[in-house]
Protein backbone atom coordinates (compact mmCIF):
# COMPACT_ATOMS: atom_id res chain seq x y z
CA UNK A 1 0.00 0.00 0.00
CA UNK A 2 1.03 3.74 -0.91
CA UNK A 3 2.51 5.01 2.21
CA UNK A 4 0.15 8.32 1.14
CA UNK A 5 -2.88 6.13 1.20
CA UNK A 6 -2.38 4.87 4.65
CA UNK A 7 -1.62 8.58 6.39
CA UNK A 8 -4.41 9.99 4.48
CA UNK A 9 -7.68 11.29 6.41
CA UNK A 10 -9.92 8.77 5.24
CA UNK A 11 -7.83 6.02 6.26
CA UNK A 12 -7.06 7.61 9.45
CA UNK A 13 -10.80 7.93 9.85
CA UNK A 14 -11.31 3.88 9.27
CA UNK A 15 -8.23 2.75 11.29
CA UNK A 16 -9.66 5.33 14.67
CA UNK A 17 -13.55 3.62 13.75
CA UNK A 18 -11.93 -0.02 13.50
CA UNK A 19 -10.39 0.56 17.03
CA UNK A 20 -13.56 2.27 19.05
CA UNK A 21 -15.41 -0.76 17.80
CA UNK A 22 -12.73 -3.76 19.01
CA UNK A 23 -12.95 -1.34 22.37
CA UNK A 24 -16.06 -0.60 22.90
CA UNK A 25 -17.36 -4.27 24.59
CA UNK A 26 -13.93 -2.96 27.33
CA UNK A 27 -15.49 0.85 27.84
CA UNK A 28 -18.62 -0.99 28.42
CA UNK A 29 -17.51 -3.58 30.81
CA UNK A 30 -15.42 -0.73 32.32
CA UNK A 31 -18.24 1.40 32.81
CA UNK A 32 -20.80 -1.73 34.42
CA UNK A 33 -18.16 -2.79 36.56
CA UNK A 34 -19.69 -1.09 39.82
CA UNK A 35 -19.14 -0.78 42.92
CA UNK A 36 -15.39 -1.35 42.61
CA UNK A 37 -14.99 -0.25 46.24
CA UNK A 38 -17.05 -0.81 49.50
CA UNK A 39 -19.65 1.35 49.35
CA UNK A 40 -20.74 3.37 53.26
CA UNK A 41 -24.25 3.39 54.71
CA UNK A 42 -24.24 6.81 56.78
CA UNK A 43 -26.98 6.16 59.57
CA UNK A 44 -28.11 9.67 60.65
CA UNK A 45 -29.07 7.69 64.04
CA UNK A 46 -26.89 6.47 67.08
CA UNK A 47 -26.86 2.65 67.03
CA UNK A 48 -29.38 0.41 68.64
CA UNK A 49 -32.29 1.82 66.75
CA UNK A 50 -34.62 0.99 63.69
CA UNK A 51 -32.69 2.25 61.09
CA UNK A 52 -29.30 0.87 62.32
CA UNK A 53 -30.85 -2.53 62.06
CA UNK A 54 -31.98 -1.69 58.51
CA UNK A 55 -28.48 -0.68 57.46
CA UNK A 56 -26.75 -3.53 59.39
CA UNK A 57 -29.22 -6.26 57.15
CA UNK A 58 -29.40 -5.08 54.15
CA UNK A 59 -25.69 -4.28 54.11
CA UNK A 60 -25.44 -8.08 55.02
CA UNK A 61 -27.68 -8.80 52.50
CA UNK A 62 -26.29 -7.16 49.80
CA UNK A 63 -22.99 -7.53 49.92
CA UNK A 64 -22.16 -11.02 48.41
CA UNK A 65 -24.47 -10.09 45.36
CA UNK A 66 -22.42 -7.16 44.63
CA UNK A 67 -18.88 -8.24 45.82
CA UNK A 68 -18.18 -5.48 47.74
CA UNK A 69 -18.87 -4.39 51.58
CA UNK A 70 -21.35 -2.04 52.62
CA UNK A 71 -19.51 -0.29 55.94
CA UNK A 72 -22.25 1.35 58.40
CA UNK A 73 -21.43 4.60 59.75
CA UNK A 74 -23.44 6.56 62.32
CA UNK A 75 -23.48 10.25 62.41
CA UNK A 76 -26.08 11.05 65.16
CA UNK A 77 -27.88 14.36 65.80
CA UNK A 78 -30.31 16.93 64.24
CA UNK A 79 -33.17 14.55 63.46
CA UNK A 80 -31.44 12.95 60.81
CA UNK A 81 -29.27 16.65 59.33
CA UNK A 82 -25.99 15.80 60.55
CA UNK A 83 -26.01 12.45 58.42
CA UNK A 84 -27.69 14.17 55.52
CA UNK A 85 -24.97 16.78 55.74
CA UNK A 86 -22.36 13.94 55.60
CA UNK A 87 -23.82 12.53 52.71
CA UNK A 88 -24.35 15.57 50.36
CA UNK A 89 -20.88 17.18 51.44
CA UNK A 90 -19.60 13.61 49.96
CA UNK A 91 -19.14 12.44 45.80
CA UNK A 92 -22.47 11.72 43.65
CA UNK A 93 -20.75 8.79 42.70
CA UNK A 94 -22.86 5.96 44.74
CA UNK A 95 -20.43 4.51 47.07
CA UNK A 96 -22.03 6.75 49.91
CA UNK A 97 -25.68 6.54 50.71
CA UNK A 98 -27.59 6.93 53.71
CA UNK A 99 -30.77 5.86 55.72
CA UNK A 100 -33.33 8.45 54.98
CA UNK A 101 -36.05 7.97 57.30
CA UNK A 102 -40.03 9.44 57.68
CA UNK A 103 -38.66 11.98 60.54
CA UNK A 104 -35.69 13.42 58.44
CA UNK A 105 -37.87 13.90 55.44
CA UNK A 106 -40.21 15.46 57.95
CA UNK A 107 -37.85 18.54 58.13
CA UNK A 108 -38.43 19.17 54.37
CA UNK A 109 -42.10 20.70 55.76
CA UNK A 110 -40.48 23.13 57.89
CA UNK A 111 -39.69 26.68 56.94
CA UNK A 112 -36.36 26.47 56.23
CA UNK A 113 -35.06 22.85 55.03
CA UNK A 114 -31.01 22.56 54.41
CA UNK A 115 -31.73 21.15 51.10
CA UNK A 116 -34.56 19.36 49.09
CA UNK A 117 -35.56 16.35 47.32
CA UNK A 118 -33.99 17.81 44.71
CA UNK A 119 -30.86 17.38 45.83
CA UNK A 120 -30.99 13.72 46.75
CA UNK A 121 -32.03 10.68 44.98
CA UNK A 122 -33.90 7.52 45.99
CA UNK A 123 -32.50 4.39 45.84
CA UNK A 124 -35.86 2.21 47.77
CA UNK A 125 -38.36 2.88 50.10
CA UNK A 126 -37.19 -0.51 52.38
CA UNK A 127 -39.97 -0.15 55.31
CA UNK A 128 -43.13 1.35 56.00
CA UNK A 129 -44.97 0.78 59.39
CA UNK A 130 -47.14 2.57 62.19
CA UNK A 131 -46.22 4.42 65.57
CA UNK A 132 -47.20 4.33 68.27
CA UNK A 133 -47.48 5.34 72.48
CA UNK A 134 -45.71 3.08 74.73
CA UNK A 135 -46.07 3.12 78.50
CA UNK A 136 -43.75 1.17 81.00
CA UNK A 137 -45.69 -2.10 81.72
CA UNK A 138 -45.50 -1.40 85.63
CA UNK A 139 -45.78 2.83 85.33
CA UNK A 140 -48.62 4.74 86.75
CA UNK A 141 -50.40 5.10 83.63
CA UNK A 142 -52.42 2.21 82.14
CA UNK A 143 -54.40 3.07 78.71
CA UNK A 144 -54.81 5.88 76.35
CA UNK A 145 -58.21 7.16 78.44
CA UNK A 146 -55.80 7.55 81.69
CA UNK A 147 -53.47 9.28 79.39
CA UNK A 148 -55.62 11.58 77.47
CA UNK A 149 -57.61 12.70 81.23
CA UNK A 150 -54.17 13.24 82.80
CA UNK A 151 -52.95 15.49 80.03
CA UNK A 152 -56.20 17.21 79.38
CA UNK A 153 -56.64 18.10 83.04
CA UNK A 154 -52.86 18.97 83.90
CA UNK A 155 -51.25 20.50 80.40
CA UNK A 156 -48.03 20.04 79.88
CA UNK A 157 -47.28 17.11 82.72
CA UNK A 158 -47.10 14.13 81.62
CA UNK A 159 -43.57 13.38 79.39
CA UNK A 160 -42.97 12.24 75.91
CA UNK A 161 -39.53 10.61 74.63
CA UNK A 162 -39.34 11.47 70.82
CA UNK A 163 -36.62 11.58 68.44
CA UNK A 164 -36.55 15.18 68.05
CA UNK A 165 -38.22 18.36 67.24
CA UNK A 166 -39.41 18.49 63.80
CA UNK A 167 -39.62 14.96 63.40
CA UNK A 168 -42.95 13.12 62.74
CA UNK A 169 -43.29 12.50 66.71
CA UNK A 170 -43.06 16.41 67.24
CA UNK A 171 -45.91 17.19 64.25
CA UNK A 172 -47.86 14.16 65.95
CA UNK A 173 -47.47 15.64 68.91
CA UNK A 174 -48.31 19.16 68.57
CA UNK A 175 -51.54 18.01 65.70
CA UNK A 176 -52.56 16.00 69.87
CA UNK A 177 -51.87 19.46 71.39
CA UNK A 178 -54.46 21.47 68.69
CA UNK A 179 -56.87 18.99 69.97
CA UNK A 180 -56.20 20.12 73.54
CA UNK A 181 -54.06 16.74 74.97
CA UNK A 182 -50.87 19.22 75.47
CA UNK A 183 -47.64 17.17 76.59
CA UNK A 184 -44.09 17.76 77.28
CA UNK A 185 -41.77 16.73 74.36
CA UNK A 186 -38.58 15.44 75.77
CA UNK A 187 -36.20 14.53 72.57
CA UNK A 188 -33.38 12.28 72.25
CA UNK A 189 -30.84 11.56 69.41
CA UNK A 190 -29.72 7.89 70.73
CA UNK A 191 -32.83 5.32 70.90
CA UNK A 192 -31.62 3.40 73.73
CA UNK A 193 -31.60 6.21 75.85
CA UNK A 194 -35.23 7.05 74.64
CA UNK A 195 -36.34 3.05 75.51
CA UNK A 196 -34.40 3.73 78.75
CA UNK A 197 -36.37 6.72 79.53
CA UNK A 198 -39.86 5.13 79.84
CA UNK A 199 -38.63 2.32 81.35
CA UNK A 200 -37.03 4.16 84.08
CA UNK A 201 -39.91 6.10 84.57
CA UNK A 202 -37.97 9.28 83.49
CA UNK A 203 -41.02 10.13 81.07
CA UNK A 204 -44.21 9.23 81.35
CA UNK A 205 -44.07 7.76 77.20
CA UNK A 206 -42.33 6.58 74.48
CA UNK A 207 -43.08 7.63 70.89
CA UNK A 208 -41.77 4.72 68.28
CA UNK A 209 -42.47 2.28 66.30
CA UNK A 210 -43.23 -1.20 67.83
CA UNK A 211 -40.57 -3.38 65.80
CA UNK A 212 -37.65 -0.80 67.24
CA UNK A 213 -38.91 -1.94 70.86
CA UNK A 214 -40.19 -5.57 69.81
CA UNK A 215 -37.53 -7.17 72.87
CA UNK A 216 -38.99 -4.51 75.70
CA UNK A 217 -42.72 -5.80 74.03
CA UNK A 218 -42.11 -9.41 74.56
CA UNK A 219 -40.00 -8.98 78.34
CA UNK A 220 -42.94 -7.43 79.40
CA UNK A 221 -41.29 -3.80 80.11
CA UNK A 222 -43.46 -1.79 77.71
CA UNK A 223 -46.93 -2.25 76.07
CA UNK A 224 -48.39 0.02 73.64
CA UNK A 225 -51.71 2.33 74.17
CA UNK A 226 -52.25 4.33 71.46
CA UNK A 227 -51.48 3.49 67.46
CA UNK A 228 -51.30 6.34 65.38
CA UNK A 229 -52.99 4.87 62.13
CA UNK A 230 -56.47 4.06 60.61
CA UNK A 231 -56.77 0.59 61.90
CA UNK A 232 -55.67 -1.44 64.68
CA UNK A 233 -53.74 -4.36 64.27
CA UNK A 234 -54.08 -7.68 64.90
CA UNK A 235 -50.83 -7.74 66.81
CA UNK A 236 -52.13 -5.25 68.84
CA UNK A 237 -55.79 -5.63 68.11
CA UNK A 238 -56.75 -4.56 72.11
CA UNK A 239 -55.43 -1.24 71.17
CA UNK A 240 -57.08 1.45 70.15
CA UNK A 241 -55.92 3.17 67.07
CA UNK A 242 -56.30 7.48 66.85
CA UNK A 243 -58.80 7.66 63.84
CA UNK A 244 -61.08 5.06 65.89
CA UNK A 245 -60.66 7.98 68.54
CA UNK A 246 -61.06 10.97 66.34
CA UNK A 247 -57.77 11.75 65.69
CA UNK A 248 -57.07 12.06 62.15
CA UNK A 249 -52.77 11.71 62.39
CA UNK A 250 -51.55 8.89 60.95
CA UNK A 251 -48.09 10.12 59.51
CA UNK A 252 -46.23 6.58 58.87
CA UNK A 253 -42.74 5.87 59.89
CA UNK A 254 -40.34 4.98 56.56
CA UNK A 255 -36.84 3.63 56.00
CA UNK A 256 -35.82 4.33 52.80
CA UNK A 257 -31.96 4.41 50.89
CA UNK A 258 -30.61 7.62 49.34
CA UNK A 259 -27.70 9.11 47.66
CA UNK A 260 -26.55 12.27 46.46
CA UNK A 261 -28.38 14.00 43.37
CA UNK A 262 -26.44 13.71 40.05
CA UNK A 263 -25.18 9.74 41.16
CA UNK A 264 -24.96 8.23 38.02
CA UNK A 265 -28.43 6.61 36.71
CA UNK A 266 -26.92 2.97 36.05
CA UNK A 267 -25.90 3.09 39.59
CA UNK A 268 -28.73 4.00 40.77
CA UNK A 269 -30.68 0.85 39.29
CA UNK A 270 -27.59 -1.27 40.22
CA UNK A 271 -27.87 -0.01 44.06
CA UNK A 272 -31.94 -0.46 43.60
CA UNK A 273 -31.64 -3.66 42.28
CA UNK A 274 -29.67 -5.02 44.81
CA UNK A 275 -32.14 -4.30 47.61
CA UNK A 276 -35.15 -5.26 45.76
CA UNK A 277 -33.13 -8.72 45.79
CA UNK A 278 -32.25 -8.25 49.29
CA UNK A 279 -36.37 -7.30 50.20
CA UNK A 280 -37.32 -10.06 48.51
CA UNK A 281 -35.48 -13.05 50.47
CA UNK A 282 -37.22 -14.60 53.64
CA UNK A 283 -34.90 -13.25 55.98
CA UNK A 284 -35.66 -9.45 55.47
CA UNK A 285 -39.54 -10.40 55.04
CA UNK A 286 -39.08 -12.21 58.52
CA UNK A 287 -37.73 -8.60 59.40
CA UNK A 288 -40.58 -6.84 58.19
CA UNK A 289 -42.68 -9.19 60.15
CA UNK A 290 -40.67 -9.01 63.49
CA UNK A 291 -41.31 -5.03 63.15
CA UNK A 292 -44.99 -5.00 62.39
CA UNK A 293 -44.16 -3.62 59.06
CA UNK A 294 -46.12 -3.90 55.58
CA UNK A 295 -45.10 -6.59 53.58
CA UNK A 296 -45.27 -4.49 50.79
CA UNK A 297 -43.19 -1.95 51.95
CA UNK A 298 -40.54 -2.08 49.14
CA UNK A 299 -40.29 0.68 46.68
CA UNK A 300 -37.90 0.62 43.91
CA UNK A 301 -35.97 4.28 43.19
CA UNK A 302 -38.30 5.00 40.40
CA UNK A 303 -41.67 4.89 42.29
CA UNK A 304 -39.81 6.44 45.75
CA UNK A 305 -39.34 10.05 44.12
CA UNK A 306 -43.16 10.04 44.23
CA UNK A 307 -43.55 8.38 47.71
CA UNK A 308 -41.17 10.86 49.46
CA UNK A 309 -42.41 14.36 47.90
CA UNK A 310 -46.28 12.92 48.73
CA UNK A 311 -45.16 12.13 52.22
CA UNK A 312 -43.89 16.10 52.51
CA UNK A 313 -47.02 16.98 51.34
CA UNK A 314 -48.79 14.78 54.06
CA UNK A 315 -47.17 16.37 56.66
CA UNK A 316 -47.53 20.04 55.59
CA UNK A 317 -51.34 19.12 56.12
CA UNK A 318 -50.86 18.04 59.33
CA UNK A 319 -48.95 21.11 60.17
CA UNK A 320 -51.65 23.39 59.03
CA UNK A 321 -54.15 21.39 60.85
CA UNK A 322 -52.47 21.63 63.97
CA UNK A 323 -52.50 25.23 63.73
Amino acid sequence: MDERNAHSPTRRSLLIAATTVALAPKLVLAQEKFPERPVTIIVPWGPGGGADQLARLTAKLVEPALKTSFPVVNAPGATGATGMAKLLADQADGYSMAIYIADTNALLAGPSPRWTLKDIQPIAIMMQCPSFLFVAENGRIKDWAQFEREARAKPKTLKVATLGFGSVDDMTLQYLASKGITVVEVPYAKPSERYVSVIGGHVDALYEQAGDVRQFIQNKQIRPILIFGKERLPAFKDVPCSYELGYHIALPQFRSYVVKAGTPADRVRVLSDAMAKAAATPEYQKFLEENYAAKDSFLPADKANAYLAAQVEDMKGAMVQKQ
